[in-house]
């Protein structure tokens, strides 16, 4: 395990055309690598992202065909640097997609990947509906990433909102967690950095979280991407503009905030009550 390293996330606006998409993705990354990133995080659909009255476009292709990946892997190891690609759209058998993340070292291999588990069937108001479930696949295993630096926990944007998936991947080793996101305008606004600072305090991790920004058709994305400490300090944040933004990692200080609140080994068993009788009606 090597000692304290630079994060970055990359904070872009994706469209319908991905290749003027990714063309920026690409900058935004280089310009992260060329101010010091050891590991550099991009959100969630980085490379397309399109919402209109048909649902969620994502550009998907499978993976082994995938155009991002042999890009983006030839970017990481030019640059000499980790990248996590937030998520791609790639088709699985049975007709829907995974929103899979990937984990690309500095010599351009994918060492880890991760499909979401929880998807984003929400009703934030009547005209503002998604139902992720219709094209995605959920997927069913937690990762974490070995790295030169320690574990790194994998989610994806909904997933934030699932506590003990995070202390499941910091139980399990994870001492930095992604979150790379879409979330949407009106619920980061009241909920993205509360619950980023809770997952960060929850787990003793560091969060590295980048979220879109901008519109995408129908859609509205927070941005703010987030670098927190374990402590809950938030280090960076990427405000409402396309950029990058960059913190350094200490993995020292998750030692020191486990060691000052040690909840991860403070687990206890406890019966559940059963679910409360529905209304018949309902």
């Amino acid at each position: 395990m090597s000692d304290t390293f630079t994060a970055a996330c990359v904070q872009n606006q994706a469209g319908a055309d991905a290749g003027e998409t990714l063309d920026r993705a690409e900058d935004l990354v280089r310009e992260a690598a060329g101010k010091g990133a050891d590991l550099i995080v991009t959100p969630e659909f980085f490379g397309c992202l399109d919402v209109d009255e048909d649902g969620i476009h994502t550009g998907p292709h499978e993976e082994a065909a995938h155009p991002t990946l042999p890009r983006f892997q030839a970017l990481a190891d030019e640059l000499d640097t980790w990248l996590v690609l937030g998520s791609l759209a790639v088709t699985v058998p049975g007709g829907k997609l995974a929103n899979r993340q990937f984990v690309i070292d500095a010599a351009g291999n994918i060492v880890a990947s991760y499909d979401k588990i929880h998807l984003f069937d929400v009703n934030i108001d009547d005209d503002d509906r998604y139902r992720e479930s219709a094209t995605f696949q959920p997927g069913e295993q937690a990762v974490v990433a070995d790295t030169p630096w320690g574990g790194l926990g994998l989610s994806i944007c909904y997933d934030l909102r699932f506590a003990y998936l995070y202390r499941d991947l910091a139980q399990a080793g994870a001492l930095f967690l992604t979150c790379p996101a879409a979330f949407m305008k009106k619920t980061g606004e009241a909920h993205w950095h509360v619950l980023q600072r809770a997952r960060a305090i929850e787990t003793g991790c560091y969060m590295i979280a980048p979220c879109q920004s901008g519109s995408h058709g129908k859609a509205r994305t927070y941005g703010h991407s987030l670098i927190v400490a374990p402590w809950g300090e938030v280090l960076a944040d990427g405000g409402e503009d396309e950029g990058v933004i960059l913190a350094e990692i200490d993995p020292a200080e998750v030692a020191k905030a486990r060691g000052r609140i040690p909840a991860l080994t403070h687990d206890r068993p406890y019966d559940v009550p059963a679910p409360a009788a529905r209304d018949a009606a309902e």
